[in-house]
């Protein structure tokens, strides 16, 4: 059973049940008030034991953002979708972090903490997956009473290593890790993404993106019982032709 709740950690355990009526429009945070509720989103969380991190909505020169405050904790935010990569191929986000974590490293479990990540799950067939594999999710999806997505990408502000690294979450390999921000030197400064998902899926797996059945978001401090704050801005999926991704 550690397996299992590995294999969740990895995913975050984030995948409310599938509603059928998602759609591909994300709440925004800008369409809130400050100091009021997160409309749309779900709080969840992979361990009962770990503390909560805060999230609250704030104003950010005159735009409503949205605001983590991670102590030793680990929670996260997500809201179920269902887009059509091949219309939808594109996200944009912006975000910032007060600082990155000191002693987190992506290659370690104990160290797999982040300032700031976006995770975009897809809805990858299950009979593709070797059999152990299969055996696990159908395990973790008994003991968490909710689907485990099958595989995930997750955009993370990392502390030290190079941009444009990529490879396995430390927990499964179902989960990718790709930096897009690395270090303190854009520390305190809002940066826009803009990811072309089927590309990036591509890059990670080495083939065709399925469709994304829900979107996340997550600051985390857990495995290494630091504090970190981080601000997102709104979340779009975009058709290819209104954006350019890098």
């Amino acid at each position: 059973m550690k397996a299992v709740r590995m294999m969740a950690t990895g995913f975050l355990a984030f995948l409310p049940m599938l509603a059928a009526t998602a759609e591909t429009a994300v709440p925004a945070f800008s369409a809130m008030s400050p100091g009021g509720a997160i409309q749309g989103w779900s709080i969840l969380k992979p361990a009962p034991k770990v503390g909560d991190t805060r999230y609250s909505l704030i104003s950010d020169s005159g735009t409503t953002v949205l605001k983590a405050e991670a102590n030793q904790a680990m929670s996260g935010l997500t809201y179920p979708v269902r887009i059509d990569i091949r219309d939808y191929p594109l996200l944009r986000w912006r975000w910032k972090i007060a600082a990155p974590l000191k002693t987190a490293d992506m290659t370690q479990k104990g160290g797999d903490d982040y300032a700031a990540r976006i995770y975009v799950m897809f809805d990858y067939p299950m009979e593709k997956l070797p059999f152990g594999t299969r055996t696990k999710l159908k395990l973790a999806e008994t003991f968490y009473g909710q689907k485990i997505p099958t595989a995930a990408l997750n955009y993370i502000w990392d502390n030290k290593h190079p941009v444009g690294t990529i490879q396995p979450n430390t927990y499964t390999d179902r989960a990718r890790m790709i930096v897009l921000r690395s270090g303190a030197v854009q520390a305190g400064q809002w940066v826009t993404e803009t990811r072309n998902l089927a590309d990036d899926f591509r890059a990670a797996f080495g083939e065709a993106a399925p469709n994304v059945v829900a979107i996340a978001l997550a600051t985390d401090t857990d495995n290494t019982g630091e504090s970190a704050v981080a601000w997102y801005g709104d979340i779009e999926f975009l058709p290819k032709e209104k954006g350019s991704a890098r």
